[in-house]
């Protein structure tokens, strides 16, 4: 693989990215002023957007300046941070409870959604002890069960939030990076009907996600609890290939709730056609094979699994809330990485893509050594090896 193949990903990767965050920013600007609670102001929430995407892409810049392998040894910092904030939301006062669900914190005039911390908190741990001297992946214990307790932990509290989308990307995302570090398949099999299995006694214990399974297997005679879904089918169909036009969407004037947010896919689709919603797809599909690229590169087993986690996380998410808006699955609040309403998503989504670009930086600096281990190259006076 040549150094110019893989700046090439780099390239597509950053493109694809500020493609994806420019389409958002003028969807937003469409659909935002007809939003719910905008609090009197068509560009409310376009103002909280621009402003997070600006700490978007600071932390992206700073992420790709500074070498990714602090984080193997300070992976405990954002495990207890994220431990922390996911408890802050159900303390009174500071927590902030929205649909029914504690996701949220204050952060002085914003909210901050904790979750996206916890995902990138279980990335690093994951892929911290898969690079650990004396792990065994093919382990029961070493290479599955322990990693798993430390994953399951931010998941349950995620859970207790109601939050049952996060806790099942981030499980899936579990389950891609254990396959890629080498776990036996029979024990995540184990961890698919666990997680099934779990997943079935919520939408069982909880009514709301029991109406909207029914509502999912037969919209027919569960319209109230499928509207949000066959309002996004309704965008879509009439949107057609080429759109009905910029601004001249339909389903936002309080037809599709959450057109900003969850649901804005349809709505790129009834203004501006089956044209960009392929086009959404063919970045994201970019984004997928860049960072899976970036990642084969990278120098060390901690920077392969890390990367290979941001971009499994970044790809499920999108594919869910594809597939949730276009009705193959069923209804979950995920947002559409780069492009739907969101801060906090927004911020650890470039917060990733810089993480991707560090791991670039530093895998053409160091090269492996014929027996696999990685060797850096250092010039000072006189050219020193370090192994």
């Amino acid at each position: 693989m040549t150094k110019s193949f893989v700046f090439t990903s780099v390239l597509l990767l950053v493109i694809a990215v500020a493609a994806l965050t420019s389409l958002g920013i003028i969807m937003l600007t469409s659909t935002g002023a007809y939003a719910q609670d905008n609090h009197g102001s068509p560009t409310y929430y376009l103002n909280h957007q621009l402003v997070w995407l600006a700490v978007g892409a600071v932390v992206c810049i700073t992420a790709a300046l500074f070498d990714y392998r602090w984080m193997e040894k300070r992976w405990w910092v954002l495990y207890a941070a994220a431990t922390v904030l996911l408890i802050c939301c159900f303390i009174p006062h500071l927590g902030k409870k929205i649909n029914g669900a504690w996701r949220w914190i204050h952060v002085g005039s914003q909210t901050f959604q904790p979750s996206e911390l916890a995902k990138m908190a279980a990335l690093v741990g994951l892929a911290w002890w898969f690079s650990r001297e004396g792990t065994r992946p093919r382990e029961f214990l070493r290479g599955f069960a322990y990693p798993l307790a430390g994953v399951c932990f931010l998941v349950a509290l995620i859970a207790r939030e109601v939050d049952l989308g996060t806790a099942t990307l981030i499980l899936c995302t579990t389950l891609l990076v254990m396959f890629v570090a080498g776990t036996r398949i029979p024990y995540l099999a184990l961890l698919c009907v666990l997680g099934l299995g779990a997943l079935a006694a919520a939408i069982r214990l909880m009514p709301q996600r029991t109406a909207r399974m029914l509502a999912f297997l037969d919209p027919e005679h569960h319209v109230a609890d499928a509207y949000q879904q066959v309002q996004g089918l309704i965008a879509l169909g009439c949107g057609g290939v080429h759109g009905l036009g910029l601004g001249n969407g339909r389903q936002k004037f309080s037809y599709l709730p959450f057109a900003h947010t969850d649901f804005i896919f349809p709505e790129v689709g009834e203004e501006l056609g089956l044209v960009f919603t392929l086009g959404v797809v063919v970045c994201l599909v970019i984004i997928l094979v860049a960072g899976v690229v970036i990642s084969l590169r990278a120098s060390d087993r901690f920077g392969k699994l890390l990367g290979f986690g941001i971009v499994a996380l970044l790809s499920l998410q999108a594919a869910m809330n594809i597939g949730v808006t276009t009705m193959v699955l069923p209804n979950k609040g995920l947002p559409l990485p780069f492009i739907s309403y969101g801060g906090s998503n927004l911020a650890f989504c470039f917060a990733g893509v810089g993480i991707l670009i560090s791991i670039y930086r530093r895998g053409f600096g160091e090269r492996p050594d014929p027996d696999g281990h990685c060797v850096e190259i250092r010039f000072k006076k006189r050219p020193t090896v370090r192994l």
